[in-house]
């Protein structure tokens, strides 16, 4: 059984046993009282007829008493509340109080006679003293009674005292138990205490810093969101270049189209210009050829002059006409073999300006080619490019998307950090409790342990 119950049993019985002996000296303060009343009343009754006697031997009769010893003999052997008189239930009391009345009322007769014949007093003081001895017995089994019941109060005392010693030494041997039990739990409670208070300060650290954590935490998560909502911004800024980038480069598409078509139409008139130039080339040579003959004709020309001059010398006078003919001749022959010369050489210089259009028109031929086939690389390129900024656009518009949907979940992380540093702050407090608690119920461990 549990200490604590075997001291609520203890100090319950020694309540009822206390109640009890309380109750029972309250009930033999009663009857000491009313055993007191009874030898009281007996001995009225016993020294009431020797005064009743003398009363009428002396002429003065009362008849008050006479009824006042009936209500008291009646009493001592019925009982009477006012009179504070139990009824008689000790046997031997009640058979001398039953001689008693039997006495008096011999008593009351032999008095009643007296009072018609004094001539029977002297059976009045017989009767009288025989009713004396009877109530002094009477009187002396009612002090046997009361002393009998005082004894047995006193012993009584004693077997209360020797339970309530009893008792006080069983509380004593279980206030003993439970002082070890206690001192023991005392101690424990005191280490408990002690290791508690020390995890409540480490707890206390830990949830400190916890709280600077998440402080540092949620200024990041802020920073984060304004990033996102920064990049998110970027993000549409570029979706916005990337669209104006893909326009543009629909734009450099369409141009290349037109540079290759305006390439397509310069090589067909780099073509023209090499076929023309190859039949200048031709012309030229024909010129040439042409040159070669006015260069021989005038050749010729200066012999058939110098011939004529040599054939008008001859002639004499009637030649000199023909000799100034014949100069003029080889003149213009001169002059045609050095126009023929001039015109050689323009010819010669035009053939190598010729040679030197073909290579040029070849080479921009070739230039034209290599063009086109840049230009339309360029048009793959730009039609890459535009797949590519059409893919950014795209992907920058996701972004912006994805940026702006993380700039929400970034606000509601930092609500939830809030809640969760709010949440850190009252846990500290509590913390801060738990520990002042702990120090309190280490102090009072120790006041036990000292007290106990």
């Amino acid at each position: 059984m549990k200490i604590s119950n075997q001291l609520k049993i203890t100090i319950v019985g020694l309540a009822l046993f206390t109640l009890g002996v309380t109750i029972f000296e309250n009930i033999k303060t009663q009857q000491g009282s009313l055993d007191g009343s009874v030898v009281n009343k007996s001995g009225i009754v016993r020294g009431g007829a020797q005064r009743l006697v003398k009363l009428e031997t002396n002429g003065q009769p009362n008849d008050e008493l006479i009824l006042k010893l009936d209500q008291l003999i009646n009493a001592l052997i019925n009982g009477d509340k006012e009179l504070n008189l139990p009824k008689a239930t000790d046997k031997t009391y009640l058979a001398a109080m039953r001689e008693v009345e039997s006495a008096w009322q011999d008593l009351k007769g032999t008095l009643a006679q007296y009072r018609q014949n004094p001539d029977l007093k002297a059976k009045l003081l017989e009767d009288s003293e025989a009713y004396f001895a009877l109530a002094n017995d009477a009187v002396f089994i009612a002090e046997d009674l009361a002393a009998k019941h005082i004894l047995e109060v006193g012993l009584t005392q004693w077997v209360f005292l020797v339970l309530d010693l009893a008792a006080l030494g069983f509380v004593f041997w279980t206030v003993q138990q439970a002082a070890k039990v206690l001192q023991k739990s005392v101690v424990t409670v005191a280490d408990s205490s002690a290791d508690i208070a020390s995890t409540v300060k480490t707890q206390e650290r830990l949830f400190a810093d916890q709280t600077l954590s998440v402080t540092q935490t949620t200024s990041t998560i802020e920073q984060l969101g304004a990033s996102s909502l920064q990049a998110a911004q970027q993000a549409g800024s570029s979706a916005s270049g990337a669209k104006e980038a893909l326009d543009l480069s629909e734009t450099g598409t369409q141009a290349v189209k037109h540079t290759v078509q305006g390439i397509e139409e310069l090589r067909e008139k780099v073509s023209a210009i090499a076929d023309q130039i190859m039949q200048l080339s031709e012309q030229t040579d024909q010129i040439s050829t042409i040159s070669g003959l006015v260069a021989d004709v005038a050749d010729q020309t200066n012999m058939l002059a110098l011939n004529a001059a040599v054939e008008a010398a001859r002639a004499g006078e009637q030649g000199k006409g023909f000799a100034v003919v014949a100069g003029e001749i080889r003149k213009l022959a001169d002059q045609s073999r050095d126009s023929a010369g001039k015109i050689n050489t323009l010819v010669g210089a035009i053939q190598a300006s010729i040679n030197s259009t073909v290579m040029v028109t070849d080479e921009g031929n070739k230039t034209a080619n290599t063009g086109i086939k840049v230009a339309q690389d360029t048009a793959d390129v730009f039609n890459q490019i535009a797949a590519a900024i059409n893919e950014v656009y795209s992907n920058s518009q996701q972004i912006a998307q994805s940026a702006k949907q993380q700039a929400v979940g970034v606000q509601q992380a930092v609500s939830a950090m809030n809640a969760i540093n709010l949440g850190a702050k009252e846990t500290v407090t509590a913390v801060s409790q738990v520990q002042t608690s702990t120090e309190q119920l280490k102090t009072i461990a120790q006041e036990l342990q000292v007290a106990v």
